[in-house]
């Protein structure tokens, strides 16, 4: 989700390389009849990019995951979800 995220920001001239995109994940897993379930996962991305890409950065956001292969495999089977900061340069 990660990787499709920042090829959609730079497709619209937002620089997402050289660690100015990270992620953290966390999964969610249950027991069901004695076997782990992954049920939930959520993708917390952090990018450096300046206060003025932030309207196309939510925008971007908004509508990447239909785009997303690992998204549209498993959004039926747990639950993906996704959000961003916006972290200014230094």
């Amino acid at each position: 989700m990660m990787g499709t995220f920042g090829g959609a920001l730079e497709a619209r001239q937002i620089d997402a390389s050289n660690g100015k995109l990270i992620a953290d994940v966390t999964g969610e897993v249950e027991t069901e009849e004695g076997v782990l379930v992954i049920r939930r996962i959520h993708v917390a991305m952090r990018l450096v990019a300046p206060e003025a890409a932030r309207e196309t950065v939510e925008r971007t956001h908004g509508i990447y995951a239909m785009r997303c292969p690992l998204y549209r495999t498993l959004h039926k089977t747990i639950q993906l979800t996704s959000s961003f900061e916006l972290r200014t340069p230094a």
